[in-house]
């Protein structure tokens, strides 16, 4: 790592690792960090999650999904030791930043970070996206075929165009009323 100048102080960094091994890379990290006693240097491994309702063969499931694949945050402060502790971490392919030098996040960005991973109602997944074509399962409207008009994630609603009496007429349905054709 190329010499720091000054002290940078404790901030959070992004962690480029193989995507599928964050958690993976996470526990490692800190199991590193404990037995060589970097605790008073890296202070906190996060791999952000967030809550999200996926709708698959007509099941509702919560899940917990990465918001940032690939990436593993730490806290903490920037030393010769520090970034070698992390950068030679199995399985972790270096820090987000230019050259040898991290990029620390900005207040702004882990704000925006930990509010939408505290978030307690989880946001609706649906394997349905404008323009496809689905078949109403359920309702008033049941076995009808329409096109998809608009999808809101966050109320768990979708918009559908239905042809009926010779023109196509908007249906508002809820992500388990349809099934992608």
């Amino acid at each position: 790592m190329a010499k720091q100048t000054g002290e940078f102080g404790r901030n959070w960094y992004a962690v480029h690792t193989y995507s599928g091994y964050e958690d993976a890379v996470a526990r490692n990290l800190r199991q590193r960090i404990e037995s060589l006693g970097m605790e008073d240097k890296i202070f906190n491994v996060l791999v952000p999650t967030e809550k999200k309702i996926k709708i698959k063969s007509g099941k509702r499931r919560s899940v917990e999904e990465k918001i940032y694949p690939g990436y593993v945050l730490v806290e903490m402060i920037v030393t010769d030791d520090s970034w070698y502790v992390v950068r030679n971490t199995p399985r972790v392919t270096g820090f987000v930043g230019s050259g040898t030098t991290p990029t620390p996040l900005s207040r702004e960005e882990i704000d925006v970070l930990f509010k939408r991973m505290g978030q307690d109602e989880p946001k609706f997944k649906v394997d349905v996206s404008v323009g496809d074509l689905v078949r109403i399962t359920d309702g008033p409207f049941k076995e009808f075929e329409g096109k998809v008009n608009e999808v809101d994630e966050e109320r768990g609603k979708i918009k559908v165009l239905v042809s009926m009496f010779g023109r196509e007429t908007p249906v508002e349905l809820d992500f388990l009323q349809v099934k992608k054709l």
